[in-house]
C-alpha cells in the first residue's frame, strides 16, 4: 500500500482527546486505505462513520482494523454501513483485522460471511479485487 501512496486525509487527536479515535486515510492508484486507530464504540464511532461515508465512491477500499483494540455493536454497525455504501456504488471492500477481541466479534456476528477478513493490507486488497461485483 505504501507504493505511490499519498495522504488523502488524516484526522489526528491524542488518544483520549474528544473522540478517542484517530483515522488515517491513504490513497494509492490501486486502492484507498482507511485505518482507524483506537476503540470504535458508541462514544467514538461518529467520526468513523462520517469518514466511511466520504469514501463511498471508492472502487477498492481497504479498512484496516489492526489498530482497533475494541469494537462494540455501534462500531460494527458503522463498519457494515460503510461497506454497504461502497458496494452500492459498485466498489469492493477488504478488511484487515489482527486483534483477538475484534476478530471474535466479527466471527461471532457472522461478519466474516459478508466480507473476507485478512491479516495484512496486501491480502485485503487482493480479496477486495477478487470480490468486485459481488
Amino acid at each position: 500500500m505504501a507504493r505511490n501512496a499519498r495522504m488523502l486525509a488524516t484526522i489526528r487527536r491524542e488518544p483520549w482527546e474528544e473522540t478517542g479515535v484517530n483515522i488515517e486515510v491513504l490513497e494509492t492508484e490501486d486502492a484507498t486505505l482507511c485505518r482507524p486507530m483506537g476503540e470504535l464504540d458508541a462514544f467514538t464511532v461518529g467520526e468513523f462513520r462520517e469518514q466511511l461515508a466520504g469514501l463511498a465512491d471508492r472502487k477498492v477500499l481497504v479498512i484496516d482494523l489492526s489498530e482497533v483494540p475494541f469494537m462494540d455493536s455501534a462500531g460494527l454497525g458503522a463498519l457494515i454501513g460503510g461497506i454497504r455504501r461502497v458496494r452500492d456504488g459498485g466498489g469492493s471492500v477488504g478488511v484487515v483485522c489482527t486483534k483477538p477481541a475484534v476478530l471474535r466479534l466479527l466471527h461471532t456476528t457472522g461478519f466474516d460471511r459478508i466480507v473476507e477478513i485478512s491479516a495484512t493490507v496486501e491480502e485485503a486488497q487482493i480479496a477486495a479485487r477478487g470480490s468486485a461485483g459481488t
